[in-house]
């Protein structure tokens, strides 16, 4: 009996959520698998019943989980609380109890959504297959910050801070998924201007060529990686990037895939338990009307099967069962075209499930 943690947050959270483990007892019924699931409060509804964003009871009901389901965290009603009392400060908290520095966030391009793309035929055509590798446990949003006094007024900083240690694991990751793919990493900076850019350049080549020689690395300023990004997108194999740079880029190569609500990703460590979610946010004016996307979500639920419960042939059946749905027309609305048909949340769960 694998146990997940299930933690679907805020917004439209538990329904994309709901749909994944609907998903999961589907397939696993059919593979002769079985999974049992707690839930557990973080975000915005665990600040309106206990009066802070991560209880120490969901902290610990992820650490005796064999991985976690997350949906979504935040949402306007939130947004006035102090820093510490953010909702977001659960994903923070989260990543750094469970040890997960790596965050994997793979774009594909879907055949059958090439009319939904936002590029150009001719560039769509080509077709976009990547993996975003973010660090995820340092950088900026890790370091030093405040605010202080000077005689221009208040000044706010935020300091980019990494150590060759932090580089160091998360190149071994990029390099070790390159290897599983085309071999090749994209390593993204700020090289020309921050001091942290540059050790990361130094390190990241350091460990390509002493322990991946058989895997290509090339440096690319960030600026002009979220450039290329539109303009030649089947270029990347794999993109190496810092946490805040990875946050951003991340969300633009979303874009190009149709929808954000395709899109999932793993959040790991040196272990096998890792937090699955998909990199949307809680899309607080359509919770509770049975609209959302849930295959970022599912898709996420592949990820763990695949990553941390090492079920292969159960995630590439939920794969190929999001593959069928989406050759076969079936569309959300975020994915609709106007002549298109458009599903329920339960009904794309559905819809998945009877392609398994």
């Amino acid at each position: 009996m694998r146990r997940i943690t299930l933690v679907p947050g805020d917004g439209i959270g538990p329904e994309i959520v709901s749909g994944a483990v609907a998903v999961m007892k589907a397939v696993g019924e059919k593979f002769g698998e079985s999974f049992s699931f707690t839930t557990v409060d973080a975000g915005g509804c665990a600040i309106d019943r206990t009066g802070k964003p991560l209880p120490e009871e969901t902290v610990q009901a992820c650490l005796d989980s064999d991985s976690v389901l997350l949906g979504a965290v935040g949402g306007p009603r939130w947004d006035t609380l102090p820093a510490h009392l953010r909702p977001e400060k659960a994903l923070l908290g989260l990543r750094s109890a469970l040890g997960l520095y790596t965050n994997l966030r793979p774009a594909r391009l879907y055949p059958a959504l090439l009319s939904a793309c936002t590029l150009r035929p001719d560039i769509a055509l080509k077709g976009i297959d990547l993996v975003m590798v973010r660090e995820l446990t340092g950088g900026i949003y890790f370091g030093e910050r405040g605010r202080r006094e000077t005689p221009g007024g208040t000044e706010a900083f935020d300091t980019e801070a990494y150590s060759v240690m932090e580089i160091e694991r998360i190149t071994r990751v990029a390099c070790q998924t390159a290897r599983k793919r085309r071999g090749q990493v994209t390593s993204v900076d700020k090289a020309n201007v921050l001091e942290s850019s540059r050790l990361w350049r130094e390190v990241s080549h350091r460990v390509a060529r002493e322990e991946f020689p058989d895997v290509e690395i090339r440096d690319m300023l960030v600026d002009n990686c979220a450039m290329q990004l539109v303009r030649n997108p089947s270029q990347f194999d794999v993109i190496l990037t810092s946490n805040m740079f990875g946050d951003i880029l991340s969300d633009e190569a979303s874009q190009l895939t149709g929808s954000i609500g395709l899109l999932p990703s793993a959040s790991l460590g040196d272990g096998s338990r890792g937090m699955y979610e998909p990199i949307h946010g809680s899309a607080p004016d359509i919770a509770g009307q049975n609209r959302a996307n849930p295959l970022g979500t599912i898709l996420s639920a592949a990820m763990m099967l695949r990553y941390s419960l090492d079920l292969a042939p159960l995630a590439d059946a939920v794969e190929q069962a999001v593959d069928r749905t989406l050759s076969d027309g079936l569309r959300t609305g975020d994915i609709a075209a106007q002549s298109e048909t458009v599903l329920s949340c339960t009904e794309m769960t559905q819809a998945v499930i009877d392609r398994l």
